[in-house]
Parts: C-alpha cells; sequence; structure tokens
C-alpha cells in the first residue's frame, strides 16, 4: 500500500509500518500471504488455534494474533470478543485478507444441514463480521479488502453444493462492499485462484477419490502474486476481481 502509517498506530507496532490483517493466517495461501507481506507489513495473524498462531508470530519481524473460531459468530462469542479486543488498538487497517474458510463435500441430497450451516456461517458471514468490525480502522487507512474466494464463486459444479452457494454469496457480498465503500476511499478485490496446491485441495482430491498430483495445480505462491497485483495497485486504481486458474500443462523436469 501507498498510503504512509499515522502517528496514532498501535502499541504493538513500534515501527509504525502498514497494518495487514489475514485471517487463516496460519496455514495454505493464508499463511503464504502472511510471510510475503511480512517484510513492510505489521501482521495481524488469525487462526482457531491459539498455538499454530503463536508459532507464525514469533516467526514475524512484527505481528499479533487474533484467536477466534470464525464458526461462532454470535453476540459475544469467540469471534465477538476477539474482535472487541483487536479493534480498540488498531486505528488503521491497510489490507484485510480474508483467506479462511470451509470446504464442505457431498451431493445436495447427502449433504446434511450443518454442512450448509458451516459454510455460510464461516464463509459468508464471518467475512461480514470481520469487515464490519475493521471498517472504521480501513476508511482512516483508505484501505484494502481482498477476499479470497474460489472458482467455485465463478462456476458451481455436482457434489460441491454448500461450498459454491456459500462462495457465490461471497462474491455477491464483495460486489455490494465494493460499491457501498467506494465513497470511503476503501478499494474491495475478490481473489478467485483455481484449484491449488493445499491440504484444502489434497482433501477435495480425497473425496472425490482420485490420486494427488502437485503439478496439476496452481502453486500457493502463484495466487499470492496474483493477490500482490490488487495490493500493489496505485491509490487511483481498484481491482474489483482477479481469476487466476492452472495453467494445464508444465514441462517435464530433469
Amino acid at each position: 500500500m501507498s498510503s504512509a502509517p499515522r502517528s496514532d498506530a498501535p502499541a504493538t507496532n513500534p515501527d509504525r509500518r502498514p497494518v495487514a490483517v489475514v485471517t487463516g493466517g496460519t496455514r495454505g495461501i493464508g499463511l503464504a500471504l502472511v510471510r510475503d507481506l511480512a517484510p513492510t507489513h505489521h501482521l495481524v495473524v488469525g487462526g482457531r488455534s491459539a498455538a499454530s498462531v503463536a508459532d507464525v508470530v514469533a516467526s514475524l519481524p512484527s505481528a499479533e494474533g487474533l484467536v477466534a473460531d470464525l464458526a461462532d459468530c454470535s453476540p459475544g462469542g469467540s469471534l465477538d470478543t476477539a474482535l472487541a479486543a483487536l479493534a480498540t488498538h488498531l486505528p488503521r487497517v491497510d489490507v484485510l485478507v480474508h483467506s479462511a474458510g470451509v470446504l464442505r463435500n457431498g451431493t445436495v441430497a447427502d449433504s446434511p444441514v450443518q454442512d450448509w450451516a458451516d459454510s455460510m456461517t464461516v464463509n459468508v458471514v464471518a467475512v461480514a463480521a470481520v469487515t464490519r468490525a475493521l471498517l472504521p480502522a480501513l476508511r482512516a487507512a483508505h484501505g484494502l479488502v481482498v477476499t479470497v474466494n474460489s472458482g467455485s464463486g465463478l462456476t458451481a459444479t455436482p457434489a460441491s453444493g454448500a461450498y459454491c452457494a456459500s462462495k457465490f454469496a461471497l462474491r455477491a457480498l464483495t460486489d455490494s462492499l465494493r460499491q457501498e465503500e467506494r465513497e470511503h476511499g476503501v478499494r474491495v478485490t475478490s481473489l478467485h485462484p483455481g484449484r491449488v496446491d493445499t491440504d484444502m485441495q489434497r482433501e477435495l482430491v480425497e473425496f472425490e477419490g482420485a490420486d494427488y498430483d502437485p503439478s496439476s495445480y496452481l502453486e500457493v505462491d502463484s495466487v499470492v502474486r496474483a493477490a500482490r497485483l490488487a495490493i500493489d495497485a496505485g491509490p487511483d486504481a481498484s481491482v474489483d476481481m482477479v481469476s487466476v486458474r492452472p495453467r494445464g500443462w508444465r514441462p517435464a523436469t530433469a
């Protein structure tokens, strides 16, 4: 981000770096983004496990944790309590990345209602809750919100109705937020990676009963570079949506 940090940066950010909040920051795409931003930003690393969050925070030059269960969005619940504590000392947020998410597989006929509830809560409602709590800080910084969506937020597939529905809903949320916050100087990007070589991908391939071939999928660093397109854009530019898919072919290696 090009804007300079203000003098009232939080005490946990002594160098007054730009601030980046990343949910799902302990694994996969979220962790890769945390590490990529660490040289220049103060990181707020979001995760459900206090131990895993602490491990990541300890490895970064300027960071703190946000430990919360995104499935608990009720008033006074895990997420609400964590956000209330965080917002008190974050006068600005330059980048907010929503990378946390859950994958529930199954047909409409076979999927229990709880799978639909979990998908919508974590993949949509929690995103709205985190964004809402940090909007004053995002507005103060003229910051950027990046939602890590999916190719499933553009095209629905069988046996993944709950996941696809949640990602379509996330795209709608992102589109609404972009229009609402334009007058406040907040930019909003919807990032749609195709299949990425992550733990979640391994879970999906196992469900599909196929062999896992990492070379068939995007590398996490490719998704990070796509996100940086939006993060590094000048203040006059809004990168509304980025879709990045596996190329589908790789040359043989020696």
